[in-house]
């Protein structure tokens, strides 16, 4: 069991088709409405049918009040990273701190290319990433001198710090494989997985190299925050998220129990499905996870 221990938050992650922009920002409110803890948005500008990724969230934080706003990942290679963490910041501090940043090193490099971007190798693409993410946080940090010069992936001559976010902005990397999974722990503030490509039954040894790699850099792998983006049907059926709301909560529970997963963004276009993730399963976990963790105190406190 591998319960690190964080609050619980919900989410919705939903697809930014242009030609239903109305149903995509009516979705995001709805959202908010209903007391879920984030809105993303996937980033896939060679799509010529999807609305821009970083224009579509500052419209939503300007409608919204209080729930946070990310992409779901950001496409580092199409978003230099000087640029990048002064548009996180920006829009931080206009929303009073309602910002996170998930990115990615870009997995779909022909494309990426396709439309002017690097022509990078995937180990290319962790390499840029790692030192992507040590820039953004040199020009978060306005404590800090100008950026040293950089002659690798990122060559910068001169660059200032600025702005700073609002809040301690995290940022969460979508990995899977080894070098990725090694690179969150070493750095990120976040693991921001899809069941898709990471089903629950390999959670336990992602999370395991995650956790190496972060003892290997002197972090407690606890403040690494495990997200998880999630797909499924509520009705009749089986698998993973694919019964009763109750079923979907006893599941995600487990998976926060287990192996410490602790927010989950629903992956759905669907209005009734968002309300019933944030009105049935949301509030289940919570209860299920609170009294699990209650009843673990409580015997750690009796064997003390």
């Amino acid at each position: 069991m591998t319960d690190y221990g964080h609050e619980l938050r919900f989410g919705a992650f939903i697809t930014p088709i242009t030609a239903r922009a109305a149903e995509v920002l009516s979705l995001a409110s709805l959202a908010e409405r209903e007391g879920l803890d984030l809105v993303s948005f996937q980033d896939h500008p060679y799509q010529a049918n999807f609305l821009d990724t970083w224009t579509l969230l500052s419209v939503v934080a300007a409608r919204t009040s209080r729930i946070r706003v990310a992409p779901n990942v950001a496409n580092l290679p199409l978003r230099p990273p000087v640029v990048l963490a002064r548009s996180v910041a920006t829009l931080d501090v206009l929303t009073g701190g309602r910002v996170e940043l998930g990115l990615g090193p870009g997995g779909f490099l022909e494309a990426i290319a396709s439309i002017g971007g690097p022509s990078l190798t995937p180990g290319e693409g962790v390499d840029a990433l790692s030192e992507a993410i040590d820039i953004i946080r040199a020009i978060w940090n306005t404590e800090g001198g100008p950026l040293r010069p950089l002659d690798g992936h990122y060559r910068i001559k001169a660059a200032r710090p600025g702005p700073a976010p609002a809040h301690p902005v995290e940022i969460w990397l979508g990995a899977y494989k080894r070098r990725m999974l090694t690179l969150t722990g070493a750095k990120a503030d976040g693991w921001l997985p899809s069941s898709g490509y990471a089903p629950p039954g390999e959670l336990g040894g992602m999370n395991a190299v995650i956790d190496r790699a972060a003892e290997d850099a002197g972090r407690d792998p606890a403040q690494i925050r495990r997200l998880y983006n999630v797909e499924g049907r509520f009705g009749p059926g089986g698998g993973f998220l694919g019964g009763s709301p109750r079923d979907w909560a006893e599941q995600l529970a487990g998976l926060t129990l287990e192996h410490g997963m602790s927010t989950y963004t629903l992956m759905s276009d669907s209005a009734a499905d968002l309300q019933r993730f944030a009105a049935e399963v949301a509030p289940a976990v919570r209860e299920l996870v609170g009294a699990a963790r209650a009843r673990s105190a409580g015997a750690t406190a009796r064997a003390s």
